[in-house]
């Protein structure tokens, strides 16, 4: 059996995250010793791997909480689990594609920042200095 440190040092999850698991129910196999201290099998330990990997995904707790309970309730939940993960699934989809905006807007950015310091052209990205550069514009494309 192993003590919520020893559990945290194997999921790689704080103190307090397998604490704040335990508390919350994602861990239904965790046990407890005569002095109430938790203490982690095996499949405590499974529990908590799959705690984190959902929550890594955006999953809320409350989510992951029935998730945990439909697992519990065996085989035939396999219907609901799976509907629940291409759901997340297609959050994280959208997710990526805005993250893939936000890099791709970086790198624009970037390659600008590189022509200004080896060309030496006008800084165009300083909103301070837009006024200064050209007519000030309703909508600026400097950003």
């Amino acid at each position: 059996m192993l003590t919520v440190k020893e559990a945290a040092l194997i999921t790689g999850l704080t103190e307090h995250a397998v604490r704040f698991y335990t508390d919350k129910g994602l861990v239904p196999s965790v046990q407890r010793n005569k002095n109430n201290i938790r203490l982690f099998d095996e499949e405590s330990i499974n529990w908590l791997y799959g705690a984190r990997c959902l929550k890594q995904t955006g999953m809320p707790i409350e989510t992951i909480k029935l998730y945990v309970d439909l697992c519990l309730e065996g085989d035939a939940t396999i219907p609901q689990r799976n509907e629940m993960m291409m759901e997340y699934k297609e959050v994280a989809l959208i997710q990526l594609q805005e993250a893939q905006k936000r890099v791709a807007h970086l790198e624009q950015k970037t390659i600008q920042y590189q022509a200004i310091l080896t060309e030496g052209i006008p800084d165009t990205t300083n909103p301070r200095t837009w006024g200064q550069n050209k007519a000030i514009s309703a909508t600026p494309t400097h950003s």
